[in-house]
């Protein structure tokens, strides 16, 4: 199972899932051909990883790279059943990963797409949140029409602005 060595808080807080992962935050093929890509925002949870990590390496009988885009850094407490309220946080019962919608999960090359792509599917039914595979193609078409959107919103700022003035 994966978990961090060592890390500076034993507890954090639960935090926010808001935003999306772009490029620079993980949104982007990087090692690989296919990949699979979050479509909403979530908890991944060490086991559940390794779930779907087994199914993808069956599924391709240990053939191709696999690479795992995501680490599960998020201590998760639980209290004990039938304890009272109060008397502090619960100790750690798991480890997950908190992701975001466009998050690569994991990439996959030296496979067929057909094979990448049943692989991926796979691993994906082992993970709570709903997924979207892609590859190098349609990653291209979907990079061209977010900079079509952001020049066309700068073109209207830009509108916007000149006729406040």
């Amino acid at each position: 199972m994966l978990a961090p060595k060592r890390v500076k808080w034993r507890k954090v807080a639960k935090g926010k899932m808001r935003g999306r992962a772009e490029a620079g935050s993980g949104g982007m093929l990087h090692f690989g051909e296919f990949g699979l890509q979050a479509a909403e925002c979530g908890k991944i949870t060490a086991r559940q990883l390794e779930a779907a990590r087994v199914a993808m390496t069956r599924s391709v009988k240990r053939g191709g790279n696999i690479w795992t885009r995501i680490f599960p850094n998020k201590p998760l407490t639980k209290k004990p059943a039938e304890t009272r309220m109060g008397s502090g946080k619960g100790g750690v019962e798991e480890w997950a990963a908190v992701i975001k919608p466009g998050r690569i999960v994991f990439e996959m090359a030296g496979v067929p797409q057909k094979e990448a792509f049943e692989a991926l599917r796979l691993a994906s039914h082992k993970l709570p949140l709903k997924f979207k595979l892609i590859n190098k193609q349609i990653e291209a078409k979907a990079q061209a029409v977010r900079a079509t959107k952001a020049a066309a919103n700068a073109v209207k700022n830009a509108a916007a602005k000149a006729a406040a003035k």
